[in-house]
């Protein structure tokens, strides 16, 4: 069996880690991967949004299935392009179709969802350049703080909180009418600021049963104490401390099944991972966000937690038997912490070597942005590497992390000290 995965950060190198332990035999490609993937895989040199590239590849090297890991190219279609297609629709992907897909890709589309089927979320309103005095308007309705989000894709980048009306009213001026966030703002969605404490819960579905992954919290802020500009992740723990079963049965029977029987209902295809971003206020579940696929840094907790082959469980997605899968999870804690370069989420330089990865031996080394430049390994991206351990406790998973990171380094080299520090 040949498998093609799509990506090049920290996520894909953990599937690519996973898939290559299973007892399935099978020859694994990454597109275009990184430095971590190509020792254990074949990097493929292509760009990931240009599928008439993708399709020679998938020809060329017999693809039998296919793991789509960042949103983009299912947002635009991926799934739906191998499927319309006589060589190629055989092919099994793992993630879901355009329409499907926009449960990330518009912000507008999922609360309308979620209002469909009752799922809690934060109540909200969407407005367009057309309608921006109403926008002002529904502003001054709420209480600070304020929250602005681009309908689109705008990497993680698209949230807004402001504590400040006139600055609220200034913010929605700017994405609506000067396009902030480009193409990704021009609809934005207001809602209602909910105070609790963020989580993630992830399934898989094979579009008629799913099986739930372990849960995981991330820290997106640059700084220690959740502080400074957001980045795609800083660094995740899993399970969660403060999800008890009471409230996980919550999640179960409030968010995730009428969820998936959402999609039944309104005949949406969906095969693929779902990931939802949670908010727990007064130990209830409110959904702040879908996303179409796996997160990251949390897959690099979360995978290294499954027990079960995961190349037989995407086979049991494309049978429609993933109710015959049993899926098993290591007992034990999972912590990563993030390498990234110096001046990250903004500007920042690359191809800086790493030195001391070969020393790391009580942790788990997942390259995000890396390449190789003269048979060296070296930085190719804003967030680097991550570093994940297992522990019986947070703590002691965290404090091998940080033990590991001791013996790595590149130039400028930064990361949070205190991950897990609100746990």
């Amino acid at each position: 069996m040949n498998i093609l995965i799509l990506g090049s950060g920290g996520r894909e190198h953990t599937l690519a880690w996973k898939i290559k332990q299973s007892k399935k035999p099978s020859k694994l490609f990454i597109a275009p991967g990184n430095a971590g993937t190509s020792q254990i895989g074949v990097n493929i040199d292509i760009d990931i949004n240009d599928f008439q590239s993708v399709k020679k590849a998938i020809l060329n090297l017999s693809i039998d299935l296919i793991v789509v890991g960042p949103e983009v190219p299912l947002v635009n279609g991926f799934h739906d392009f191998i499927s319309a297609d006589n060589e190629l629709k055989h092919i099994t992907v793992i993630g879901p179709k355009k329409y499907a897909a926009q449960l990330e890709g518009s912000k507008k589309f999922a609360k309308e969802f979620m209002m469909r089927y009752n799922i809690p979320t934060a109540k909200y309103k969407s407005f367009t350049n057309q309608s921006l005095e109403e926008g002002h308007q529904f502003l001054e309705a709420l209480h600070p703080p304020f929250v602005l989000k681009a309908d689109g894709l705008a990497a993680g980048k698209g949230v807004v909180i402001l504590n400040d009306l006139e600055e609220a009213k200034t913010e929605l001026t700017d994405m609506l009418t000067n396009q902030k966030f480009g193409e990704a703002s021009s609809q934005v969605v207001i809602e209602e600021f909910l105070d609790g404490i963020e989580m993630s819960c992830f399934v898989l579905t094979d579009g008629k049963h799913y099986i739930s992954l372990p849960n995981a919290k991330d820290y997106k802020r640059i700084g220690e104490g959740d502080t400074g500009l957001n980045t795609g992740g800083m660094g995740a723990v899993s399970p969660v401390p403060f999800a008890d079963d009471d409230f996980l049965k919550k999640v179960e029977d409030k968010v995730i099944k009428p969820t998936i029987n959402g999609l039944k209902i309104d005949k949406i295809d969906y095969q693929g991972f779902i990931f939802f971003g949670l908010i727990k206020v007064n130990n209830e579940p409110f959904v702040i966000e879908y996303n179409v696929r796996l997160g990251d840094p949390e897959t690099e907790v979360i995978i290294p937690r499954l027990k079960t082959d995961l190349v037989e469980i995407f086979l049991a997605v494309a049978n429609q038997q993933l109710d015959t899968i049993k899926v098993e999870f290591d007992d034990r804690f999972a912590a990563t912490v993030m390498l990234v370069s110096g001046g990250y989420p903004e500007v920042y330089e690359k191809e800086k070597e790493i030195t001391g990865l070969d020393r790391v031996s009580e942790s788990i080394v997942f390259h995000a942005g890396t390449k190789i430049m003269d048979n060296n390994v070296v930085s190719n991206g804003g967030r680097v590497v991550a570093v994940t351990s297992y522990g019986n406790s947070v703590n002691e998973a965290l404090q091998k992390s940080y033990k590991s990171i001791e013996g790595v380094n590149f130039d400028k080299m930064n990361f949070r000290k205190d991950i897990g520090f609100d746990l």
